[in-house]
């Protein structure tokens, strides 16, 4: 077997592809970017993927040139994951991309969602000349957490917290409201429209009596609303504000988050944001369950009260969690009034990896499917 050099301009376009992809937030569906390259390799359109719901990043790059009057037959198609071939929230991007005369596509890495399978196969089907492989150890990199919650059938872990300089999520009275700023709660309520479910603990229910609801900076409801899930044996009142009246409403009784994310997953649920209390915090992050963290860190001390996190089972420096930032979704560090929000990826390995690193006429039965 041979593998395929690719030109000077398509890697170049790659990492373009790459570098846009960040744009786009983590969760149900992978970082995804996509460059297009004229018949002389010059540079057209970039595109991305913005999250559930909005044009896939070759759909976004297609319309990108409808609207700059760019015409796309002839051109070459750089992604960084193989085009989709199924409907979903958006149609498949193997089919917009045949009928956008595009004559070329490279993309990185074959993705593994089931549903998705066979655009690769679809665009060789008619005429399109498809090759893999390009910077796949970059591209498996930017979503190897995706990757790993899919292999894993669960659904993506975003952990939540509202904490002061000291690390506290509530006063000795139990007070917790407003430790974040007004911004800080509305860029909470943002994420929670994007998200399929939130979830909390018992414990959190019974002292706070949350809506978990996702609001609009007015404070009326938002026209996308998560699952509400509750885990833990507790019985949770009729009367808790959670349960709501819309049907959206599930209780998990378990204490294990392999198993509250097995219930999830079977429920539909793609990305969750759990939220709290500490209790159940500290318990996803031991068990090494959690892709993404999303602090917001408020200018405040206590000096006392309820701890963000109880212990994680860590004795020795050696076996800390180690986290990363991440540029992903507007960068690791923002400023939100009077607060920061932090944004991490997790470390830990993953026995996931590419695929795909040969060209696709020498890999012709290995694929797996498209985003």
């Amino acid at each position: 077997m041979t593998s395929t050099v690719f030109s000077s301009a398509e890697t170049a376009a790659m990492d373009v592809a790459l570098a846009a992809a960040l744009g786009g937030p983590r969760g149900a569906n992978p970082l995804v970017g996509a460059v297009v390259l004229g018949r002389d390799g010059e540079h057209l359109v970039t595109g991305y993927h913005r999250g559930a719901g909005t044009a896939h990043a070759e759909a976004d790059a297609i319309h990108q040139a409808a609207q700059r009057g760019v015409d796309l037959k002839g051109t070459t198609m750089v992604v960084t994951l193989e085009p989709c071939n199924h409907v979903g929230r958006t149609g498949p991007c193997a089919q917009a991309i045949i009928e956008a005369g595009v004559a070329k596509v490279i993309y990185a890495v074959d993705d593994p969602h089931d549903p998705a399978a066979g655009g690769a196969r679809t665009l060789q089907a008619a005429g399109v000349d498809v090759e893999s492989g390009l910077a796949a150890d970059k591209a498996f990199d930017l979503n190897r957490e995706w990757f790993d919650a899919v292999a894993t059938q669960r659904p993506f872990v975003t952990l939540h917290i509202a904490q002061t300089l000291d690390s506290r999520i509530a006063a000795v009275d139990g007070t917790s409201q407003w430790i974040s700023s007004p911004e800080s709660l509305a860029d909470n309520h943002g994420l929670r429209e994007l998200i399929d479910a939130i979830l909390v603990g018992t414990g959190t229910v019974l002292i706070d009596d949350p809506r978990l609801t996702a609001r609009t900076p007015a404070g009326d409801p938002s026209p996308r609303q998560p699952l509400r899930a509750v885990m833990g044996l507790r019985d949770v009142p009729e009367a808790a504000a959670v349960r709501g009246t819309d049907g959206k409403f599930l209780h998990l009784p378990t204490r294990e988050p392999a198993e509250a994310l097995h219930m999830l997953f079977a429920e539909g649920v793609r990305h969750v944001m759990v939220e709290g209390g500490s209790s159940i915090l500290s318990t996803f992050l031991a068990a090494g369950l959690v892709d993404e963290l999303i602090i917001y860190l408020a200018p405040t001390l206590l000096g006392s009260g309820t701890p963000a996190l109880r212990d994680l089972g860590i004795s020795t420096l050696a076996d800390a969690q180690r986290w990363s930032w991440d540029e992903a979704g507007g960068g690791s560090v923002q400023t939100l009034g009077s607060d920061l929000r932090l944004h991490l990826r997790s470390m830990r390995s993953t026995s996931t990896a590419p695929k795909n690193s040969l060209p696709r006429s020498e890999a012709a039965e290995h694929v797996t499917g498209g985003h």
